[in-house]
């Protein structure tokens, strides 16, 4: 699943071949995906795109009526290909603009979103309980803190909780705990302000890399021209069970917390 350094960097890719672009048409192949896509994204045609922005995994196409609100799901993919390009199975919607190219949708699961949120909204529902994002001043360590206090769930769930902060996905909930030489397992509100603090700025800094270099591709992820991400080549743990620990050389372990995997160093991480 693209988690938020992959949504952000299809948002910067996309960026410079949609800002100030006129849309001419959006063509709906198949309304059926997660949602039905509502019919009040045609009221963009004919207007112009003045942003492209994200919250949370969220894009939001905007118009002066209102915005465009797509996500990826498990395997989304956008693309910016001259409109007359050959359609491929699965290509769901296209955002045609009068450039004579367009941003498509493939989504082979059909678990992504084309939704609409009107000007007069101030926000969808759908981040009415959102956090905050992690790479604001509104993200730190002491929010992480008081917010843990008394809770017993394990520490990965906590941080990668979209009431928490939002975007911190299971790759680099993972990562980030390593980092911080946290056990993932260990409860949310046993852990020091002293290490949420680290924790806080281990997250930004791990976030930051992975949209650098492009995101992470393991199976479904590509960037918006369709190149690889390259935050794979740097995964600490994520993915090495039975593999040596970077640090100590002790075995990689992996468990299930909430239905994900989860890859741990015994010996760092406590």
């Amino acid at each position: 699943m693209p988690e938020l350094p992959e949504v952000e960097v299809s948002r910067m890719g996309i960026t410079p071949h949609m800002i100030n672009q006129t849309i001419d048409k959006v063509v709906v192949r198949n309304r059926q995906l997660r949602w039905p896509v509502p019919d009040e994204v045609h009221q963009t045609e004919g207007l112009t795109i003045d942003k492209i922005s994200r919250r949370a995994k969220y894009l939001l196409i905007e118009t002066k009526v209102g915005s465009i609100i797509l996500h990826l799901g498990m395997s989304g993919r956008l693309k910016v290909v001259p409109t007359n390009t050959p359609l491929q199975k699965h290509d769901h919607i296209d955002i045609q603009m009068t450039s004579g190219h367009c941003l498509r949708l493939n989504d082979a699961r059909r678990f992504g979103a084309c939704l609409w949120q009107s000007k007069d909204e101030i926000s969808h529902t759908l981040f009415s309980n959102l956090g905050p994002e992690p790479l604001t001043e509104d993200f730190d360590g002491q929010r992480l803190f008081d917010m843990s206090r008394g809770k017993q769930v394990a520490v990965k769930n906590f941080i990668m909780a979209n009431n928490i902060v939002v975007g911190v996905g299971n790759i680099y909930a993972n990562e980030s705990l390593f980092i911080a030489g946290i056990d993932p397992r260990k409860s949310a509100g046993k852990i020091s302000k002293k290490r949420y603090l680290n924790l806080a700025i281990i997250i930004k800094q791990v976030l930051e890399k992975a949209i650098q270099q492009g995101g992470t591709t393991l199976k479904d992820f590509a960037q918006a021209d369709g190149s690889p991400g390259y935050f794979a080549q740097e995964l600490l743990v994520y993915g090495r069970t039975g593999e040596k620990c970077v640090k100590c050389e002790t075995t990689i372990e992996s468990v299930t917390i909430g239905q994900r995997n989860t890859f741990f160093c015994k010996q760092c991480q406590k």
